[in-house]
């Protein structure tokens, strides 16, 4: 199986007049023209990599002195704390 496929678009005369003028003028070809295109189409067009969380800290100056060098399991413990946890 070969890396290019053959297809068929349809293209208005003037865009593709206006085209091959380019391609004449930039030395490469009307095939060329199309491929980068459709790159910059698809890479303006790509979905982020992976999920991002929003920045959504507040007006605050980090952890509280007391909660500073805590492990998981003591913020666990202060988190569920007067809750039966």
């Amino acid at each position: 199986m070969g890396t290019h496929m053959k297809t068929t678009i349809e293209i208005s005369v003037p865009l593709l007049n206006q085209a091959r003028k380019l391609a004449t003028r930039q030395g490469t070809t009307l095939r060329a023209l199309v491929e980068e295109g459709l790159r910059k189409v698809v890479a303006e067009n790509r979905r982020p990599d992976g999920f991002r969380l929003r920045q959504a800290s507040f007006k605050g100056k980090g952890l509280q002195p007391t909660v500073a060098g805590a492990g998981w399991d003591r913020l666990r413990e202060m988190a569920y704390e007067d809750h039966g946890g």
